[in-house]
């Protein structure tokens, strides 16, 4: 299919993905991870969405925590869709982050034909989602609010039900039919009777008309329009805070059906995976003879019908069966593959004990690079630090701690209170607490150094910015 002029897309890359712990954390969370192949989630939804529209033509709604790592996987890309990357000053669920992203594009074409995706879904059969895709939007110009809806394989509980009813479309192109009802997560013995009567998976796929879809929030979310209508750069920390925390499909999608307007649903079959456990996980990925999928520096024996993941060292097991083990630098899941949905429940538990292992990895990606802590105490602790080439850190100063850098390769760039010198291999220097100091790297090769940071206090918020290329704050 060739891109189309009017056609566009928007990505949702919001979430944290809490039942993929501890490989998804708050600061990159599952959508930024390659869980399904070489690309992150994200690249792969981008890859598949720029077959259908023009990249100048895709948007993607992201937290702000998240904008310059989407910006980074999007680059190499998709660098025309960098400017369409909007960032959430905080999480407001589903229909805010659309809304946004659709007067957007509304302020640019009333008319435009706009589907909605999730960033972190896995599907196989792409040219059946294309094709289901096309038959959304030839009901969507007619005014209705369409989603794409999953043939069910199993009666899952994990998902939400739809009802189809009178068929809109039939022909050449898929079969549309009007929505009748939504169903919340049912019971196994309710599922069973759903996919027995012909009920659909709710993906939380969207397609709809720009101006119908702003006619729509104005007449059943009218706060919400006011807000997204009269947003600006300089008030959206403060409306968008102001905003509901609610979804799509209840703030939407749902109200409309209640009062019989045009909702419409698309079945398809794309072997679509919302990627929501290490289970699914598991179910994705190839088996070898004893049915295990195996990641990273993995060994098994006597073990079957497993997940095994290691992201750093040996991970080697004796005598298992049906187990998901999952080994970062940090931090290391064990469990039972029937008891992946519950993980919400552990890491919530962990959240209150250690709450940076559910936030943060132990190497943490910035927009100039990376830094792996190595190891930390009260009063010190030490980093490897990689800058890429051309990127800098802010101008900066630290109240709590004084810093010593030992380059380990590259040409490190450094000013210290308006000295500015470089540092090859093996060279090193010592930034005095209170002192502003920079480091940039202005090579055609990575800079990496180790830091030691000793002090009272080592914490990440102990820095006070100056000067920052990439337009943050304290």
């Amino acid at each position: 299919m060739s891109p189309v002029n009017n056609h566009y897309a928007v990505i949702l890359c919001g979430g944290s993905g809490t039942r993929l712990w501890p490989l998804s954390r708050t600061f990159r969370p599952k959508q930024l991870l390659a869980l399904n192949g070489e690309q992150s989630l994200l690249q792969q939804t981008a890859n598949r969405l720029k077959r259908y529209v023009k990249p100048a033509n895709l948007y993607t709604v992201t937290h702000d925590d998240h904008k310059f790592e989407v910006k980074g996987q999007l680059a190499d890309l998709i660098p025309e869709a960098l400017a369409n990357v909007l960032a959430e000053p905080c999480a407001k669920n589903t229909l805010p982050a659309i809304a946004w992203a659709t007067h957007q594009i509304y302020l640019k074409d009333q008319s435009a034909l706009i589907g909605v995706f999730a960033s972190d879904h896995a599907i196989d059969n792409e040219e059946a989602f294309l094709t289901a895709w096309k038959a959304a939007e030839e009901v969507a110009s007619d005014d209705y609010l369409v989603l794409l809806g999953i043939k069910p394989h199993e009666p899952a509980t994990g998902y939400g039900y739809i009802k189809p009813t009178n068929t809109l479309l039939q022909g050449n192109s898929l079969p549309v039919y009007e929505v009748a009802q939504f169903v919340e997560k049912p019971d196994l013995a309710k599922a069973e009777q759903f996919v027995s009567d012909g009920y659909l998976w709710n993906s939380g796929m969207f397609v709809f008309k720009a101006n119908v879809f702003m006619q729509m929030l104005s007449q059943h979310q009218p706060e919400i329009f006011k807000v997204i209508t009269n947003i600006s750069n300089d008030s959206l920390i403060d409306d968008y805070t102001n905003l509901p925390s609610i979804s799509m499909d209840y703030g939407l999608a749902e109200v409309l059906v209640k009062h019989n307007e045009k909702v419409a649903v698309v079945p398809v079959d794309m072997a679509w995976s919302d990627l929501g456990s290490w289970d699914s996980i598991y179910t994705r990925h190839k088996k070898d003879q004893n049915g295990n999928v195996l990641h990273g520096n993995t060994i098994g024996v006597d073990t079957s019908n497993s997940l095994i993941w290691s992201e750093t060292g040996m991970l080697a097991t004796l005598g298992l069966e049906n187990v998901v083990i999952i080994q970062t630098p940090d931090a290391t899941l064990v469990c039972d593959r029937s008891r992946t949905e519950d993980i919400k429940t552990l890491v919530a538990e962990i959240k209150q004990k250690s709450p940076q292992l559910t936030e943060i990895h132990q190497t943490v990606q910035r927009p100039w690079g990376s830094y792996t802590v190595l190891e930390e105490c009260q009063n010190f602790k030490i980093k490897r630090i990689v800058v890429n080439p051309g990127a800098s850190l802010s101008m900066q100063m630290h109240k709590h701690r004084s810093e010593h850098w030992v380059v380990v390769s590259g040409t490190a760039t450094i000013t210290i209170n308006e000295i500015e010198y470089t540092l090859q291999e093996n060279q090193s220097t010592y930034i005095p607490k209170t002192h502003k100091h920079r480091l940039a790297n202005n090579a055609d090769k990575p800079l990496s150094i180790i830091e030691v940071q000793c002090g009272e206090y080592v914490g990440e918020d102990d820095i006070v910015r100056f000067e920052d290329t990439y337009g943050r704050c304290n």
